[in-house]
């Protein structure tokens, strides 16, 4: 079994003792015994299930409830607001991948090969293109706070146009491999559904390794900690003490958020990948501690998309307000369909009215 259950790209199983030489190269040829990684495999199959079911029902509510404000609030997106709504978005697709790679956990893949090669590329889709959409916001931020004379432009840009060049499109180019790769394969008493590579896979699997570590964290993480550190320089100087150090606080909370969830994880398949190579010397200790590592930093990693919603909507009293609007519009709406109803039905001019007044509100 892997140490990652939604793709192999990550994956060394050293327990597995039919075929190493040829699968990862002439390096794990000296393993003359397998490591004992039964402990890793049974917290594996009762871990993960339980967690992916938290972080999918947390994710759901959280980020169906912003897609949800910021429909309503169509005419009066801010540009932080369309920053949300993308990252909502990019964040509710992701969670609706961890059903499927909780029963793979738990059991096997059941789900055939169209869905295995599906599931995949919205799983890489969103995980890349949730970092990259931090990292505009990040941006968005210090325009907003350090160039706020003339930052009105150049905003617009970012948000309506750039992102879907500096978002979706790498996000969407990096699913390539799993297009390519991602099959279902049996292995003995499972179904698996995981990339397998031609030829020499050691190389295939350090390179997407290396490809994860800088685009899904070092990229991100330097835009979003360069801008974060200018802006706490600039909001620390000045009049004003009370509003800034609420402003302060929200910001440090938002990058020590981001590192605490994501640099874990990095590391450890970045470890991982060092004994892959024989960078860092193999032993059954060392390999049994990065197997419980993973699998608690990646669902410590997926978390982040259920706090995304609390740290960029619910801090804010203008979403809290409009969350209250939006809530108390659609359930007075509900009334009165129900109510309407039961007096006789509706007509096609009521309802229309009933939906046009809904957007406009």
């Amino acid at each position: 079994m892997s140490s990652f259950t939604n793709t192999d790209v990550f994956v060394v199983d050293f327990g597995d003792d039919t075929n190493t030489s040829d699968e990862f190269g002439s390096g794990y040829n000296d393993f003359v015994e397998p490591c004992d990684l039964a402990l890793s495999n049974n917290l594996k199959k009762f871990f993960l299930p339980t967690v992916y079911g938290l972080i999918f029902l947390m994710g759901i509510v959280g980020n169906g409830l912003v897609v949800v404000v910021m429909g309503f609030q169509r005419k009066s997106r801010t540009m932080t607001d369309k920053y949300r709504l993308h990252l909502s978005i990019a964040d509710l697709l992701f969670v609706l991948t961890l059903p499927f790679w909780a029963v793979d956990a738990a059991s096997s893949w059941y789900f055939g090969g169209f869905l295995c090669t599906a599931v995949h590329v919205i799983y890489t889709v969103n995980l890349y293109s949730s970092v990259l959409i931090l990292a505009f916001i990040s941006l968005d931020r210090y325009l907003a706070v350090v160039r706020a004379t003339n930052s009105q432009g150049p905003r617009k840009l970012l948000a309506e146009k750039v992102i879907y060049v500096g978002v979706w499109l790498p996000a969407a180019l990096l699913t390539v491999p799993d297009l390519v790769f991602a099959k279902v394969h049996n292995a003995g008493s499972r179904v698996n559904c995981q990339r397998i590579y031609p030829g020499n896979s050691l190389i295939w699997m350090t390179v997407f390794r290396f490809q994860h570590v800088f685009v899904g964290l070092v990229l991100p993480g330097l835009i979003i900690l360069t801008c974060y550190c200018i802006i706490i320089s600039r909001l620390s100087q000045g009049s004003k003490v009370q509003q800034k150090r609420k402003a302060l606080k929200t910001t440090v909370i938002l990058i020590l958020t981001f590192f605490s969830c994501w640099l874990p994880y990095c590391i450890a398949i970045f470890v991982d990948t060092l004994m892959m190579l024989d960078v860092i010397q193999h032993s059954c200790i060392l390999e049994q501690a990065l197997e419980k590592w993973i699998l608690i930093t990646e669902a410590l990693a997926y978390f982040h998309c259920c706090l995304n919603p609390i740290l960029y909507a619910f801090l804010g009293v203008k979403f809290k307000k409009s969350a209250r609007t939006a809530l108390s519009v659609s359930r007075g709406s509900s009334l009165k369909i129900l109510s309407k109803s039961k007096r006789g039905g509706l007509s096609s001019v009521s309802t229309e009215s009933e939906s046009s007044s809904f957007q406009s509100s």
